[in-house]
């Protein structure tokens, strides 16, 4: 079940991506700084604390944003909630697509983690820590957050970015349904882990994880039975999307906008038989892409010939 926009705000606009935040990072932004109130001498050190927490994430997600899009795909939103962020993205259906997308945010965190932890070993050689000891337990937190969001996501626990990398490179040799099978399998595996985690620590946080992990790799399962069933579709000949270069099923998977009815749109080309509506777009079933009937062609239309006799 992934985060919607449901109980969020919109917060501002960049790059034509609409970032909404969801009202309980507030509630546990004050369970937060209280519980490290201790750390610093000023409640101030607290909340730039999680305001840096709160950026970091934001440039965590927009790494995967970002990265979908110079591959040719899609992202137009993020939703900030308490356990982090989630940037919806539509990248094309190949494996390295699928990769650079999903690496592109661990790899923020990873750019992050040396410059910080450069940063507080420099100022803790100068004795910045002795004069302003609340500014390098701060530039200490950035190096232990980071590390922390970098390792956590690269866990390969589908649906964590490194549960999706795992896929991503699964993808190559075992194909697309196979690979999301696996990474799913493996994503149980972790959701054992993490529940009885739970339980030895009593944290209600890593078991509300757990829980949310479960649900996203039974729905993983679900989606990876669905795509064994499509790869054994018969093809098309002639046609291709032009997104993901996927020839189209033969058969009835397209409805009507108008009557509702299904039938196989490149028998009728882009016409329902039923009503006689002509569909404007092709959508296709593997990537969810639409465009012009005359875009999936790849062989040219039959030439009708006249033969005239003396």
């Amino acid at each position: 079940m992934t985060p919607t926009r449901q109980g969020s705000f919109k917060l501002f606009r960049f790059a034509g991506i609409q970032v909404y935040l969801h009202w309980s990072w507030f509630l546990v932004a004050w369970i937060e700084i209280s519980q490290r109130s201790r750390e610093y001498s000023s409640v101030a050190w607290n909340i730039a604390e999680y305001v840096a927490l709160f950026a970091t994430v934001l440039l965590h997600e927009f790494g995967h944003a970002l990265a979908a899009r110079s591959v040719g795909g899609q992202s137009e939103q993020i939703v900030l909630w308490p356990l982090g962020g989630v940037a919806y993205i539509s990248a094309p259906p190949r494996p390295g697509a699928q990769l650079w997308s999903i690496a592109a945010g661990p790899l923020v965190n990873a750019v992050l983690l040396p410059l910080f932890w450069m940063l507080a070993s420099a100022t803790e050689a100068a004795g910045w820590g002795n004069s302003n000891p609340n500014g390098q337990a701060f530039l200490a937190a950035m190096v232990y957050m980071n590390g922390g969001l970098l390792v956590f996501n690269l866990l390969p626990v589908y649906p964590l970015d490194g549960g999706q990398i795992l896929r991503s490179l699964l993808w190559f040799p075992l194909g697309r349904a196979t690979s999301l099978k696996v990474a799913s399998l493996v994503g149980f595996v972790g959701v054992a882990g993490l529940g009885l985690l739970a339980l030895y620590v009593g944290s209600i946080w890593y078991g509300v994880m757990s829980a949310f992990v479960a649900m996203n790799c039974w729905r993983g399962w679900q989606e990876a039975k669905i795509l064994s069933r499509v790869e054994k579709w018969p093809r098309r000949a002639g046609y291709q999307c032009p997104s993901c270069t996927k020839a189209p099923p033969v058969g009835p998977f397209w409805r009507c906008g108008a009557c509702g009815g299904t039938f196989d749109t490149f028998e009728s080309f882009g016409g329902c038989p039923a009503c006689g509506m002509a569909q404007a777009t092709t959508g296709c079933p593997e990537c969810g892409n639409s465009h012009p009937m005359a875009q999936w062609r790849t062989t040219p239309p039959p030439v009708s010939t006249v033969i005239l006799e003396a």
